[in-house]
């Protein structure tokens, strides 16, 4: 096929794989990095039935295109500026469903959006569920992620999901139909609300995944340009030596739950208050034998200390996450009363 020589009748699609075919490979293929799958299959099948462009017709169409971009000024889309559009055009129960797919995992199907869900996130979903819908869910997603999933439930309703899938005949359509619905009302939306996460959140996360000397440079370096911020991400941060602040219980916990070989490593760098509150929260004998490995490990590379000690503090937060210990953030709210 031909395109027509005035570019004013061209599809949108046309003009679309003209462009991406103008950019270049390098620029293209990243274009494509942000479409979903019926997007590029359609632009794909449209560059492939081209045929001749003239040069006459691809400069006309970039000079559209840069007329269009520039007459609108500066852009800046967000959710709200989104939902805002939406909700002009179209009614509140359906621009709520769009909004909540937006701001959802990506995915084109149901199961599709599951596999994009942390399996910490799904688990602590699915363990409230009943044991045959969680069978039906996990026989529905990715056999890896489904695994991910597994070791997240709770040992005795894991093996009872097992059970409920080996038992598994083809799944009847309505019952798919009312899991998919059940998901989609339930998880989904609750999700999409607790997305909207704030900023100082995210970067304290992140920076709590750093390497030491990486999380000082960033602190500093964010410091100097916004100190309210740089402290109220400190304050969110919680570090290896704010173990400190747990009870002997939720150490003790932590002492159950922890890789033993990680324990002496993380606290060869803690400080002598880190090290007492750990001993003091084991036996006499599993103290003693713990300070004796510690003394006896010799230098230890402090990559391989921080590791250790990152470790314990993730440990620590799934522990807190789960409800089977508390980690203190110093409020009032979390004053204990004996």
């Amino acid at each position: 096929m031909r395109v027509k020589e005035d570019y004013r009748a061209l599809t949108g699609a046309e003009r679309a794989a003209i462009l991406m075919l103008s950019l270049g490979e390098e620029h293209s293929s990243r274009l494509f990095a942000l479409m979903d799958d019926e997007e590029i299959k359609e632009i794909s099948q449209t560059m492939a039935n081209l045929g001749t462009v003239s040069s006459n017709i691809v400069e006309r169409l970039f000079v559209d295109f840069a007329d269009q971009i520039s007459a609108t000024g500066s852009l800046v889309g967000t959710h709200e500026s989104t939902e805002r559009l939406l909700a002009k055009v179209l009614g509140a129960e359906r621009v709520g469903s769009i909004m909540e797919e937006i701001r959802g995992p990506a995915g084109r199907t149901m199961w599709d959006k599951l596999g994009n869900v942390n399996e910490s996130v799904l688990a602590n979903y699915l363990k409230n569920e009943y044991p045959q819908t969680v069978a039906v869910v996990l026989s529905k997603i990715k056999s890896d992620h489904a695994g991910r999933v597994l070791t997240q439930l709770p040992e005795s309703f894991a093996m009872e999901v097992v059970m409920r899938m080996l038992r598994m005949e083809s799944v009847q359509k309505e019952v798919l139909d009312d899991v998919e619905r059940t998901l989609r009302n339930e998880f989904f939306t609750s999700l999409a609300r607790t997305s909207r996460r704030d900023a100082h959140e995210l970067i304290a996360e992140i920076f709590n995944s750093l390497d030491r000397n990486t999380e000082t440079r960033f602190l500093t370096a964010l410091e100097e340009r916004n100190r309210d911020s740089a402290e109220r991400i400190k304050g969110l941060m919680f570090t290896f030596e704010d173990l400190t602040s747990l009870d002997s219980g939720a150490i003790q916990t932590l002492l159950r739950n922890a890789e033993k070989e990680k324990i002496p490593v993380a606290l060869k760098g803690a400080s002598d208050a880190l090290k007492d509150l750990f001993f003091g929260n084991m036996s006499e004998r599993a103290g003693k034998l713990l300070k004796e490995e510690i003394a006896g490990m010799g230098p230890v590379r402090l990559k391989d200390v921080e590791e250790a000690q990152s470790y314990l503090v993730s440990v620590a937060k799934d522990l807190a996450a789960r409800g089977e210990i508390i980690i203190s953030d110093g409020s009032a709210e979390d004053e204990l009363v004996y």
